[in-house]
């Protein structure tokens, strides 16, 4: 169950002041490179170690969304979380369409050159 086993860590590089956010499993968190500087190997000191799933539900209003739980109980939310792996999110955005460009014709759309898929 991945709820329980992810963490957001807030890094910060010591040196540099700069904060760095991490989403690790426990496993990956054994391994020491994660609280490393990749470039120059400064230890990079934990300020906040929250379970993703509390960070989350602490702090969504403040991007100006809307949280719905979804549970594994019936078939769609048993779908929604395998196509998902446990966590999803919807984007909700007006679009003009009539600003795209549309192809001329089927053949200006696709590139007979990327047919190497046969």
């Amino acid at each position: 169950d991945w709820s329980s086993d992810v963490f957001r860590y807030d890094l910060q590089n010591m040196a540099t002041g700069e904060m760095v956010v991490k989403h690790l499993t426990e496993v990956q968190a054994k391994d020491d490179k994660h609280f490393h500087d990749e470039e120059t190997g400064v230890e990079l000191e934990t300020k906040e170690k929250i379970l993703l799933v509390e960070w989350i539900a602490e702090k969504y209003k403040n991007f100006g969304c809307v949280l719905e739980f979804v549970t594994n109980k019936s078939q769609e939310g048993s779908q929604f979380c395998r196509g998902f792996g446990g966590i999803g999110g919807l984007l909700r955005y007006a679009i003009d369409l009539t600003e795209f460009e549309q192809p001329a014709s089927f053949d200006d759309f696709y590139d007979d050159d990327d047919d190497d898929w046969a």
